[in-house]
Protein backbone atom coordinates (compact mmCIF):
# COMPACT_ATOMS: atom_id res chain seq x y z
CA UNK A 1 0.00 0.00 0.00
CA UNK A 2 3.02 2.30 -0.32
CA UNK A 3 5.35 3.47 -3.05
CA UNK A 4 8.60 3.25 -1.14
CA UNK A 5 11.43 5.73 -0.71
CA UNK A 6 13.25 6.52 -3.99
CA UNK A 7 11.36 3.79 -5.90
CA UNK A 8 11.65 5.65 -9.22
CA UNK A 9 14.33 8.14 -8.21
CA UNK A 10 15.98 9.85 -11.20
CA UNK A 11 14.18 7.68 -13.78
CA UNK A 12 14.80 10.33 -16.40
CA UNK A 13 13.09 8.39 -19.23
CA UNK A 14 9.79 7.86 -17.35
CA UNK A 15 7.04 9.94 -19.02
CA UNK A 16 3.77 8.92 -17.33
CA UNK A 17 2.60 6.95 -14.31
CA UNK A 18 -0.74 5.60 -13.11
CA UNK A 19 -0.70 4.79 -9.41
CA UNK A 20 -3.02 1.89 -8.46
CA UNK A 21 -5.96 2.33 -6.09
CA UNK A 22 -4.29 0.23 -3.41
CA UNK A 23 -1.64 2.88 -2.68
CA UNK A 24 -2.12 5.07 0.40
CA UNK A 25 1.35 6.68 0.67
CA UNK A 26 3.72 8.06 -1.94
CA UNK A 27 7.06 7.76 -0.19
CA UNK A 28 9.87 10.29 0.05
CA UNK A 29 11.69 10.93 -3.24
CA UNK A 30 9.46 8.28 -4.91
CA UNK A 31 9.47 10.12 -8.25
CA UNK A 32 12.09 12.74 -7.42
CA UNK A 33 14.22 13.79 -10.36
CA UNK A 34 12.00 12.15 -13.00
CA UNK A 35 12.68 14.98 -15.40
CA UNK A 36 10.64 13.55 -18.32
CA UNK A 37 7.51 12.81 -16.30
CA UNK A 38 4.70 14.89 -17.86
CA UNK A 39 1.59 13.43 -16.21
CA UNK A 40 0.62 11.38 -13.21
CA UNK A 41 -2.68 10.14 -11.84
CA UNK A 42 -2.96 9.99 -8.05
CA UNK A 43 -5.87 7.80 -6.90
CA UNK A 44 -8.34 8.67 -4.12
CA UNK A 45 -6.70 6.07 -1.89
CA UNK A 46 -3.59 8.23 -1.32
CA UNK A 47 -3.50 10.13 1.97
CA UNK A 48 0.16 11.16 2.18
CA UNK A 49 2.57 12.65 -0.36
CA UNK A 50 6.08 12.27 1.02
CA UNK A 51 9.11 14.56 1.15
CA UNK A 52 10.46 15.39 -2.34
CA UNK A 53 7.98 12.88 -3.79
CA UNK A 54 7.85 14.79 -7.08
CA UNK A 55 10.76 17.16 -6.50
CA UNK A 56 12.63 18.12 -9.63
CA UNK A 57 9.95 16.77 -12.00
CA UNK A 58 10.57 19.68 -14.33
CA UNK A 59 8.33 18.40 -17.18
CA UNK A 60 5.24 17.84 -15.03
CA UNK A 61 2.64 20.27 -16.38
CA UNK A 62 -0.43 19.35 -14.37
CA UNK A 63 -1.34 17.26 -11.37
CA UNK A 64 -4.55 16.70 -9.45
CA UNK A 65 -4.24 16.16 -5.73
CA UNK A 66 -7.26 14.07 -4.68
CA UNK A 67 -9.48 14.96 -1.71
CA UNK A 68 -8.12 11.96 0.19
CA UNK A 69 -4.70 13.59 0.74
CA UNK A 70 -4.15 15.04 4.21
CA UNK A 71 -0.44 15.90 4.13
CA UNK A 72 2.04 17.18 1.55
CA UNK A 73 5.65 16.64 2.57
CA UNK A 74 8.70 18.87 2.61
CA UNK A 75 9.82 19.85 -0.92
CA UNK A 76 7.13 17.54 -2.33
CA UNK A 77 6.86 19.56 -5.57
CA UNK A 78 10.08 21.57 -5.32
CA UNK A 79 11.38 22.86 -8.67
CA UNK A 80 8.40 21.53 -10.66
CA UNK A 81 8.91 24.36 -13.12
CA UNK A 82 6.34 23.03 -15.62
CA UNK A 83 3.39 23.48 -13.27
CA UNK A 84 1.29 26.60 -13.96
CA UNK A 85 -1.53 26.03 -11.46
CA UNK A 86 -2.43 23.67 -8.67
CA UNK A 87 -5.40 23.24 -6.36
CA UNK A 88 -4.81 21.91 -2.88
CA UNK A 89 -7.96 20.18 -1.62
CA UNK A 90 -9.71 20.94 1.67
CA UNK A 91 -8.59 17.59 3.04
CA UNK A 92 -4.98 18.81 3.35
CA UNK A 93 -4.07 19.96 6.85
CA UNK A 94 -0.27 20.03 6.51
CA UNK A 95 1.90 21.53 3.77
CA UNK A 96 5.61 20.89 4.36
CA UNK A 97 8.61 23.19 4.27
CA UNK A 98 9.48 24.32 0.72
CA UNK A 99 6.63 22.18 -0.63
CA UNK A 100 6.32 24.31 -3.80
CA UNK A 101 9.71 26.01 -3.65
CA UNK A 102 10.95 27.30 -7.01
CA UNK A 103 7.83 26.28 -8.93
CA UNK A 104 8.64 29.36 -10.93
CA UNK A 105 5.80 29.08 -13.46
CA UNK A 106 2.93 28.72 -11.00
CA UNK A 107 0.64 31.68 -11.62
CA UNK A 108 -2.13 30.67 -9.22
CA UNK A 109 -2.46 28.48 -6.17
CA UNK A 110 -5.33 27.81 -3.80
CA UNK A 111 -4.60 27.28 -0.10
CA UNK A 112 -7.52 25.52 1.62
CA UNK A 113 -9.12 26.53 4.92
CA UNK A 114 -7.94 23.26 6.45
CA UNK A 115 -4.31 24.49 6.66
CA UNK A 116 -3.34 26.42 9.81
CA UNK A 117 0.22 27.52 9.05
CA UNK A 118 2.32 28.40 6.02
CA UNK A 119 5.60 26.62 6.68
CA UNK A 120 9.19 27.62 5.93
CA UNK A 121 9.65 28.53 2.26
CA UNK A 122 6.43 26.75 1.26
CA UNK A 123 5.74 29.16 -1.63
CA UNK A 124 9.16 30.77 -2.02
CA UNK A 125 10.56 31.44 -5.47
CA UNK A 126 7.20 31.45 -7.26
CA UNK A 127 8.40 34.23 -9.54
CA UNK A 128 5.25 34.29 -11.73
CA UNK A 129 2.69 34.27 -8.91
CA UNK A 130 0.75 37.55 -9.07
CA UNK A 131 -1.73 37.19 -6.21
CA UNK A 132 -2.69 34.80 -3.45
CA UNK A 133 -5.40 34.73 -0.82
CA UNK A 134 -4.40 33.41 2.58
CA UNK A 135 -7.40 31.67 4.18
CA UNK A 136 -8.63 32.71 7.62
CA UNK A 137 -7.52 29.39 9.09
CA UNK A 138 -3.87 30.46 8.91
CA UNK A 139 -2.33 31.59 12.21
CA UNK A 140 1.30 32.00 11.17
CA UNK A 141 3.22 32.90 8.02
CA UNK A 142 6.54 31.09 8.33
CA UNK A 143 10.10 32.11 7.58
CA UNK A 144 10.70 32.76 3.87
CA UNK A 145 7.10 31.72 3.10
CA UNK A 146 6.77 33.96 0.03
CA UNK A 147 10.29 35.26 -0.51
CA UNK A 148 11.38 35.88 -4.12
CA UNK A 149 7.74 35.98 -5.28
CA UNK A 150 8.81 38.83 -7.50
CA UNK A 151 5.55 39.18 -9.47
CA UNK A 152 3.28 39.26 -6.43
CA UNK A 153 1.33 42.53 -6.57
CA UNK A 154 -1.22 42.02 -3.82
CA UNK A 155 -1.80 39.85 -0.79
CA UNK A 156 -4.56 39.68 1.80
CA UNK A 157 -3.51 38.75 5.32
CA UNK A 158 -6.50 37.54 7.36
CA UNK A 159 -7.36 38.41 10.97
CA UNK A 160 -6.34 34.93 12.08
CA UNK A 161 -2.60 35.55 11.51
CA UNK A 162 -0.63 36.39 14.64
CA UNK A 163 2.97 36.20 13.38
CA UNK A 164 4.90 36.94 10.20
CA UNK A 165 8.25 35.15 10.04
CA UNK A 166 11.76 36.13 9.03
CA UNK A 167 12.14 36.96 5.31
CA UNK A 168 8.44 36.12 4.78
CA UNK A 169 8.08 38.57 1.87
CA UNK A 170 11.78 39.18 1.14
CA UNK A 171 12.34 40.53 -2.39
CA UNK A 172 8.67 40.72 -3.30
CA UNK A 173 9.56 43.62 -5.59
CA UNK A 174 6.04 44.38 -6.82
CA UNK A 175 4.14 44.57 -3.55
CA UNK A 176 3.04 48.18 -3.09
CA UNK A 177 0.50 48.40 -0.25
CA UNK A 178 -0.21 45.86 2.49
CA UNK A 179 -2.69 45.91 5.36
CA UNK A 180 -1.61 44.18 8.57
CA UNK A 181 -4.58 43.06 10.71
CA UNK A 182 -4.80 43.78 14.44
CA UNK A 183 -4.18 40.09 15.20
CA UNK A 184 -0.50 40.32 14.18
CA UNK A 185 1.74 40.72 17.25
CA UNK A 186 5.19 39.89 15.82
CA UNK A 187 7.11 40.51 12.60
CA UNK A 188 10.46 38.85 11.99
CA UNK A 189 13.84 39.86 10.65
CA UNK A 190 13.83 41.21 7.08
CA UNK A 191 10.17 40.20 6.71
CA UNK A 192 9.66 42.96 4.12
CA UNK A 193 13.31 43.45 3.14
CA UNK A 194 14.06 44.48 -0.46
CA UNK A 195 10.38 45.11 -1.22
CA UNK A 196 11.47 48.00 -3.40
CA UNK A 197 7.96 49.07 -4.53
CA UNK A 198 6.40 48.96 -1.08
CA UNK A 199 5.17 52.44 -0.27
CA UNK A 200 2.65 51.80 2.52
CA UNK A 201 1.93 49.40 5.35
CA UNK A 202 -1.34 49.95 7.19
CA UNK A 203 -1.58 48.51 10.70
CA UNK A 204 -5.05 48.03 12.15
CA UNK A 205 -3.96 47.24 15.70
CA UNK A 206 -1.43 47.97 18.40
CA UNK A 207 2.25 48.22 17.51
CA UNK A 208 3.69 44.71 17.03
CA UNK A 209 7.00 43.37 18.25
CA UNK A 210 9.22 43.85 15.21
CA UNK A 211 12.84 43.29 14.28
CA UNK A 212 14.79 46.45 13.50
CA UNK A 213 15.78 45.23 10.02
CA UNK A 214 12.25 44.21 9.00
CA UNK A 215 12.26 46.90 6.28
CA UNK A 216 15.89 46.67 5.20
CA UNK A 217 16.24 48.10 1.68
CA UNK A 218 12.53 49.01 1.69
CA UNK A 219 11.04 52.44 2.33
CA UNK A 220 7.34 52.17 3.24
CA UNK A 221 5.45 54.71 5.29
CA UNK A 222 3.65 53.14 8.23
CA UNK A 223 0.02 54.09 8.87
CA UNK A 224 -1.80 53.32 12.13
CA UNK A 225 -5.14 53.73 13.85
CA UNK A 226 -5.42 56.81 16.09
CA UNK A 227 -6.47 54.85 19.19
CA UNK A 228 -3.95 51.98 18.82
CA UNK A 229 -1.36 51.48 21.58
CA UNK A 230 2.41 51.27 21.69
CA UNK A 231 3.15 53.47 18.70
CA UNK A 232 5.87 56.09 18.41
CA UNK A 233 7.04 58.31 15.58
CA UNK A 234 8.83 55.43 13.85
CA UNK A 235 8.59 51.64 13.53
CA UNK A 236 11.78 49.74 12.70
CA UNK A 237 13.21 52.96 11.32
CA UNK A 238 10.23 53.88 9.14
CA UNK A 239 8.04 56.95 9.72
CA UNK A 240 4.64 56.39 11.35
CA UNK A 241 1.56 58.43 10.44
CA UNK A 242 -2.16 58.17 11.15
CA UNK A 243 -4.36 56.31 8.69
CA UNK A 244 -6.27 59.55 8.17
CA UNK A 245 -3.08 60.97 6.65
CA UNK A 246 -2.79 58.24 4.06
CA UNK A 247 -3.02 59.60 0.49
Amino acid sequence: NKICHSSFWNCSSLTSVTIPDSITTIGSSAFGGCTSLTSITIPDSVTNIGDYAFGGCTSLTSITIPASVTSIGNSAFESCTGLTSITIPDSVTSIGNQAFYRCSNLTSITIPNSVISIRVGAFAGLTNLTSITIPDSITSIGNSAFNFCTSLTSITIPDSVTSIGNWAFYRCHNLTDITIPDSVTSIGAEAFSSCTSLTALTFLGDAPKIENDAFKKSSPTIYREADAKGWGDTLAGRPVKLITEKP
